[in-house]
């Protein structure tokens, strides 16, 4: 056993360990065998991922059923409230919201027996309905409010939602250009079509969708919709949208006033360049609709012409049509761009979809395009030649950072800093491979790294397809307990001086929150220190002086001397307004107070090192990171432990428990080993909860009698 254990140790000191906050999934877990449905991808889980998505991008007041713990209310002054944040920012862009909000009702029209007997559809319906309400209260009769948040301010900070309205004004923009009110009549007429009869607000959304409908149509011009120009430019322009929401309105309501509007807008339609024919070769998108719109007029007028159509744009992104044909990556993945290639793909695929499942029953044309779509949403799960998965928390060799600012959860206004995402955004489809077929798990790309509503929106949609067709079973447990590695608030310190008669030392508070990121007023944090040699020599407390030499924040209270026990006594330091120490820069994520304390002239009986808060951060020329200098939020302990060991309640849930899982990952393993060596040390500091598991007799103390304890019940 003394063999294993010292060659377990010297392991351990030879292997670096990082501390992370995630929330997390085993991989091996991740990645269901649905061997009952026949598919080796479990679509019921990849649905249920996606949903949650959709949650992480929710705006203003968040409902009681998101499930996503680390977001909390955010951009609670914004003129109309709710909505979804466009991708990895905090805009909320209507064009691309609207174009998503119809393609997961659509999604959900088609499919939505599959999808109840998924029990994914009450997810999938009041999902739907956040964006839908919040299209609603955007309505203003002869205007909408089409935007909300300033593109390029917006993107030039990077840091959490909770955050943003700390750093920036968010305007709102109002419109009755026909793209965006075309395409928010598109989502709330779709919406309508796959609520009736399960939402007692279906009727609102039809009416708003009728009135919406009206303006776009009266008004058919685009020249006031300029806010959102450079990111979400109209380029199609509006009659594609005006097609989209005539025929969903058609759908709706089976009035042949609305067919007929679809009917006299096709002369209008894009074409293909340098050519009369109704374009074919582009995909189904956020700024064009026209190949969904067209499926839909085809279904609605089962017309052979414009069933002809849509099979051509079918036979593009297959076996070709009329000599052109679409570029394929090896693995079968239909490239149209390569911004968000696997939006454009799954898009594709949902059409296919849709159009064997309601237009054609030739078996020929019926097996090419199912092959199209499963080959579409299979190499997303992870049928490629990377033999990796796309979708963030599903698979295999998932990505783990996307170009997303919440996820990120950095305290500094740095896309570098940390290197990792802190929080795992499940569901969310990143843009996908390069041209030649490369992809790296890089936030920085935006290009092939970036997320966005609508990139998930057709995934979404293929999804509900996929489920209804397949089956599955989702996940019992998804999503995970949030599990915090490492501590939100803290304090840096190191003694910058000591002598025999004072000892000077530089604390700074650090809010690096971001599960949820949050302001949090009324902290305080404690500096401990034995008096030992002082009362020995005669003297007392009030001999000593305090001093503060800095104070960053300029409203730092600190106390006098307060005895904690026996010898020991601390000094508090409360900071009550917490807008002075927040996560969004690197100037103030932290708050430096320095202070120096001090015995009369000519008394040297003074001995820093056998000061409580002093431990490991002596000899040291910059702060680090310490649980000996605890910090309080309204004065209830919220990290660090106190000097008779008291820790906080950590009320935190999905936090480990389990004796020995130093890392909090769940399990026991030799990175357990790593930290609590380093924790005794000093190299290393552990979360709350970290603490407690490392305390394997539960004596209040981790010493080398709790890593033997550890190392025997690995080894066992």
């Amino acid at each position: 056993m003394k063999k294993l254990v010292s060659i377990a140790v010297a392991f351990a000191m030879t292997v670096g360990t990082a501390m992370t906050l995630v929330s997390s999934t085993n991989n091996s877990d991740s990645k269901v065998e649905a061997a009952s449905t026949g598919s080796k991808h479990n679509y019921v889980e990849a649905l249920q991922k996606s949903l949650y998505f959709y949650e992480a991008q929710q705006a203003g007041p968040l409902p009681e059923w998101n499930r996503v713990a680390w977001r909390a209310d955010a951009t609670m002054n914004d003129y109309v409230l709710g909505g979804w944040y466009d991708a990895g920012d905090h805009v909320k862009f209507n064009l691309p919201m609207a174009y998503t909000a119809s393609m997961l009702a659509w999604g959900l029209y088609e499919y939505g027996d599959g999808i109840e007997a998924s029990g994914q559809r009450e997810i999938l319906e009041r999902n739907l309905e956040f964006a839908l309400d919040y299209f609603v209260d955007c309505d203003m009769g002869d205007k909408v409010v089409y935007q909300v948040g300033d593109g390029t301010a917006d993107h030039g900070w990077w840091g959490s939602a909770e955050m943003v309205e700390y750093v920036m004004e968010r305007p709102y923009f109002t419109t009755d250009a026909s793209c965006v009110v075309g395409e928010m009549a598109a989502a709330l007429a779709a919406g309508y079509a796959a609520l009736d009869g399960r939402s007692p607000k279906a009727d609102t959304y039809l009416e708003h969708a009728k009135s919406m409908f009206k303006l776009a149509d009266t008004v058919r011009s685009d020249e006031n919709y300029t806010a959102a120009n450079n990111f979400y430019t109209s380029w199609s322009g509006f009659w594609d949208e005006l097609f989209w929401a005539a025929n969903w309105l058609y759908i709706a309501t089976g009035d042949q006033y609305y067919l007929d509007k679809a009917t006299s807008y096709i002369p209008n339609l894009g074409k293909e360049m340098v050519s009369k024919e109704l374009k074919y070769t582009w995909a189904h998108c956020w700024d064009d609709v026209q190949q969904g719109a067209m499926l839909l007029y085809a279904r609605n007028t089962m017309d052979p012409t414009y069933i002809k159509q849509v099979q051509k744009h079918l036979d593009y992104m297959t076996v070709g049509y009329d000599g052109n044909v679409v570029s394929k990556l090896e693995g079968g993945l239909v490239y149209i761009d390569i911004w968000g290639c696997l939006r454009y793909a799954c898009n594709v695929g949902f059409i296919a979809a849709v159009y064997c499942d309601t237009v054609i029953d030739d078996p020929v044309l019926i097996k090419r395009y199912t092959d199209l779509y499963e080959t579409q949403i299979n190499y997303c799960l992870g049928d490629n030649p990377l033999n990796r998965s796309f979708v963030v928390g599903y698979g295999k060799d998932y990505p783990i950072n996307p170009h997303h600012r919440t996820a990120h959860g950095t305290w500094a206004n740095s896309i570098q800093n940390p290197p990792n995402n802190r929080n795992l955004l499940y569901g969310a489809l990143v843009g996908g491979p390069t041209q030649a077929g490369d992809y790296e798990d890089d936030r920085e790309n935006y290009i092939n790294n970036e997320v966005a509503t609508d990139y998930n929106a057709g995934y979404t949609a293929l999804l509900c397809k996929m489920v209804s067709k397949y089956g599955g079973e989702p996940l019992a447990d998804f999503p995970p307990k949030l599990v915090k590695t490492e501590p939100e608030f803290f304090v840096e310190a190191f003694v910058s001086g000591a002598t025999n008669q004072s000892t000077t030392i530089k604390m700074n508070l650090t809010n690096h929150s971001a599960a949820p990121a949050r302001v949090a007023d009324n902290l305080s944090f404690n500096y401990y220190m034995d008096l030992s040699e002082v009362l020995e020599a005669g003297y007392s407390v009030d001999d000593i002086s305090i001093f503060v030499d800095y104070d960053e924040s300029g409203i730092a209270k600190v106390s006098d001397l307060i005895h904690y026990d026996g010898s020991i006594y601390y000094i508090n330091i409360a900071i009550d307004d917490g807008r002075v120490v927040m996560p969004i820069s690197a100037q103030l994520h932290q708050t430096e107070v320095q202070l120096r304390i001090t015995l009369p002239s000519g008394i040297s009986c003074w001995d820093a090192t056998n000061d409580y808060s002093n431990q490991g951060i002596m000899g040291i020329d910059e702060g680090v990171l310490t649980d000996k200098i605890p910090v309080y939020e309204n004065g209830k302990l919220i990290y660090g432990v106190e000097p008779d060991g008291t820790v906080p309640d950590d009320d935190t849930p999905g936090v480990s428990e389990l004796k020995g899982d130093v890392n909090c990952d769940g399990k026991i393993a030799i990175n357990d080993v790593i930290m609590m060596k380093q924790y005794i040390l000093n190299v290393k500091t552990l979360s709350t909860q970290g603490g407690k598991n490392a305390d394997m007799n539960n004596d209040k103390k981790i010493n080398t009698f709790d890593l033997s304890l550890l190392l025997r019940k690995l080894l066992a």
